[in-house]
């Protein structure tokens, strides 16, 4: 891994997401959106880093990500999503979800639509209610599904005024993220260790798949499935644990990893090379995991300076897995299990919020108020 820019932003970074690239283009990805929280002003934010790493023409060194533009956002953003090209979807702690619209010919946002009581509590016997946090959104055009702290999932299609779908009491604990499974099936985690598959083919309000993590029930914050193999999802949660599970196999992880000191906030497998997984923590700290099968014949291995140390972690026994192309994540062999784990930032004492990545190019954001960008993940 080459350099890593630092940019500090006077706005504590809760969420970071790159603009997709058109399919089939060959453009790397250069725009990037951050959402803040916990400032006496929050603001939805779109970033360029152009032409990142060259040499300009005063002969000094561009590392920096321009400001393109930015609006004011109501509470703190606790999910950001890019629903295309243009229009940006922010999940609030009042419990509203907006889409922005970026429009480049003036370099503004605005906002496109409004679900202002997506998410709230209501009184046991009165009629009044109080906003929930908006806790998770994850779209797919046209479809925005969203998660709250008042257990509700909502399904939105762009362009409607109302939810197509609302599953009121969904879950009895907060709802922390969600993701797609394929298209007619989300998976959600939750504030007592539970993943849930729920179908939105069916009528009930019930989910087609409860899975959990024995024992203690530690709060999961956050889930990403992998791009090719739908049946492999990674989670992380309270403990700092990344967990892999296989929802065709059981109702247990596959594997538990140990891995940060705090709070895991989120988990993604790379889009288009998904050997490589990134993770980032409360702890300060942002992890790349690479289970590839060329990496050198060693257990898991942590580099940090120069250093290297060994990290334990147990995986549970399954049945054997009969299928032509084993995702590496699903190795039930401990002898031969092989991950290398780098850490990508100085040691920090602030959390890592948020991370996002897209071909060659990390991005993440953090209490310290500070935005980091790299575009030499591999090299």
């Amino acid at each position: 891994m080459e350099e890593i820019y630092a940019k500090f932003v006077s706005q504590k970074i809760s969420k970071t997401r790159w603009r997709p690239v058109p399919p089939g283009s060959l453009q790397t990805a250069e725009t990037f959106a951050t959402g803040s929280w916990d400032n006496e002003e929050n603001r939805v934010s779109l970033w360029s880093i152009g032409d990142f790493g060259n040499s300009d023409s005063d002969g000094g060194f561009e590392g920096d990500h321009q400001l393109l533009c930015d609006i004011k956002h109501h509470g703190d953003v606790m999910d950001l999503q890019f629903f295309d090209q243009e229009r940006i979807v922010a999940a609030s702690s009042t419990g509203c979800v907006t889409v922005f619209l970026h429009h480049p010919n003036n370099q503004t946002l605005s906002v496109s639509q409004q679900w202002t009581a997506a998410h709230y509590h209501t009184s046991p016997g009165s009629h009044s209610c109080c906003s929930a946090p908006c806790t998770g959104i994850v779209c797919s055009n046209p479809e925005i599904v969203t998660v709250g702290e008042d257990g509700r999932i909502n399904l939105f299609r762009a362009d409607h005024k109302e939810a197509v779908r609302t599953i009121d009491n969904a879950d009895s604990s907060t709802l922390h993220a969600v993701t797609f499974l394929r298209t007619p099936e989300i998976l959600t985690v939750n504030s007592i260790g539970q993943l849930k598959i729920w179908d939105f083919r069916q009528q009930g309000n019930e989910p087609s798949q409860i899975l959990s993590l024995t024992g203690d029930r530690v709060p999961l914050h956050c889930v990403d499935r992998h791009p090719n193999q739908q049946h492999v999802v990674a989670t992380g949660g309270q403990d700092g644990m990344l967990s892999i599970w296989d929802v065709r196999q059981g109702i247990m992880p596959v594997s538990l990893l140990k891995a940060h000191e705090a709070e895991m906030w989120e988990v993604h497998f790379h889009p288009s090379n998904p050997d490589h997984l990134f993770t980032c923590s409360e702890d300060g700290s942002l992890w790349h995991w690479d289970a590839s099968t060329d990496v050198p014949e060693k257990s898991s291995l942590f580099h940090q300076g120069g250093r290297s140390t060994f990290l334990s972690h147990s995986i549970s026994n399954q049945a054997n897995i009969h299928q032509s192309v084993i995702s590496s994540w699903l190795s039930t062999d401990p002898a031969r299990d092989r991950i290398e784990i780098t850490s990508l930032l100085p040691n920090m004492t602030l959390s890592v919020n948020s991370l996002d990545v897209l071909g060659p190019c990390l991005v993440c954001g953090t209490d310290a108020e500070a935005i980091y960008v790299t575009r030499q993940l591999f090299s």
